[in-house]
């Protein structure tokens, strides 16, 4: 199967479907950094920079299986479908629905935060659904959180607290597209059990903020947010029960060890801005969702005893599933090696985790052979 995809950001699609044997028709991506990664990973891919502009004759006349993309959260608000769909013009999700019509791919993925479920009193969503329906595609949605969706890559699923919206399609048949979103388990009522309060994966502990002044304790971070590189408000913390090959939670030089994608830390997060000056911390298991402006003053970090530090581009980087120094590319005439931190840490902030759209590729590849063979 192909894909296009729009919003590319730094192609998580790509890395979550190549081992699955899917091929990228093109990419739309007019972020400068997010196209240097996207070129440096993969140059025989065309990059089309904005996807408002194109139509099937600019990618050779072919239809793709499956449209791939997340619009920016911030242009959901698409007023009632204003003008129809005959408006070629609008917000971002409007104008997804008109590069839908315009492809006519067999299947499309769209991502977007929850907040869209109630934008408008909930009126946006459902104007939004109401165009994909009056194009003739039948859809199915469903949130799915980043440390829960465990797949072959990721038996133990990712340890980011990450809620997406992700809407699914298919041409004129709702059916396949909830087979991909729901498994039979779920359609039947009865869901997978949930781990309690009182259960630990590891002896760690991560510490999350749920409010300025209350923390709580579980095994995952929080989400990494696009702004974290600004004003992140999330720590990861290394509790002193975490031990190495050397049986301590440090390296023989003193420095700490870099999280991997399926360690479970305790994340400790502050809060400087309180009413009363005084910092406050919370306690979780789990790490804040990643978004692009991790990398702030108040970013994700690794503590022990008196000791913190941030969390590095690499641990964003597996927080989203992705290689290590996946994001360390050239980038306008300097050596991947001097790559911009800041930019790293916003790239992985906006970027999709790769275990979730595994999930969803796995999924939609298992209907396509179950229907079409």
């Amino acid at each position: 199967m192909n894909y296009f995809s729009i919003c590319s950001g730094i192609e998580c699609a790509s890395v979550a479907w190549h081992p699955l044997g899917f091929e990228p028709l093109g990419f739309c991506e007019i972020e400068p950094f997010r196209s240097a990664v996207l070129n440096y990973h993969y140059p025989e891919v065309k990059n089309y920079g904005d996807f408002t502009k194109i139509g099937k004759k600019d990618i050779g006349g072919k239809t793709p299986t499956i449209l791939v993309g997340g619009t920016p959260c911030a242009t959901f608000s698409v007023a009632g479908l204003r003008e129809g769909i005959k408006s070629d013009r609008g917000n971002l999700a409007l104008e997804f629905i008109l590069l839908i019509k315009r492809l006519n791919p067999k299947w499309f993925v769209w991502e977007n935060v929850p907040g869209v479920l109630s934008s408008n009193g909930g009126k946006d969503f459902a104007s939004f659904l109401g165009g994909l329906a009056s194009i003739g595609y039948g859809f199915s949605y469903r949130v799915l959180d980043t440390q829960h969706i465990r797949t072959q890559r990721f038996p133990r699923a990712i340890p980011q607290m990450r809620r997406r919206v992700f809407v699914v399609g298919h041409f004129r048949d709702w059916r396949r597209s909830a087979e991909v979103l729901f498994d039979r388990e779920i359609l039947s009522w009865n869901p997978p059990p949930s781990r309690t309060k009182k259960e630990k994966v590891t002896r760690e502990t991560i510490h999350r903020r749920i409010r300025s002044d209350q923390y709580v304790e579980d095994d995952i971070a929080g989400t990494i947010a696009a702004r974290d590189y600004k004003s992140s408000t999330d720590l990861i913390a290394v509790a002193s029960g975490h031990t190495k090959s050397n049986g301590t939670g440090f390296k023989d030089d003193g420095g700490m060890f870099t999280l991997t994608s399926s360690d479970h830390h305790s994340v400790l997060c502050f809060e400087t801005s309180t009413p009363d000056g005084f910092a406050r911390m919370r306690k979780e298991e789990v790490s804040p969702t990643l978004n692009g402006m991790t990398g702030g003053n108040r970013q994700p970090c690794v503590v022990r005893q008196s000791k913190i530090r941030r969390l590095t581009p690499v641990e964003c980087e597996r927080l989203q599933g992705l290689p290590d120094n996946y994001t360390q590319v050239p980038y306008r005439g300097k050596p991947k090696e001097e790559a911009p931190i800041s930019k790293r840490y916003e790239a992985c902030g906006r970027g999709m985790s790769v275990n979730v759209m595994e999930f969803l590729g796995t999924n939609i590849k298992k209907v396509e052979e179950k229907y079409d063979q």
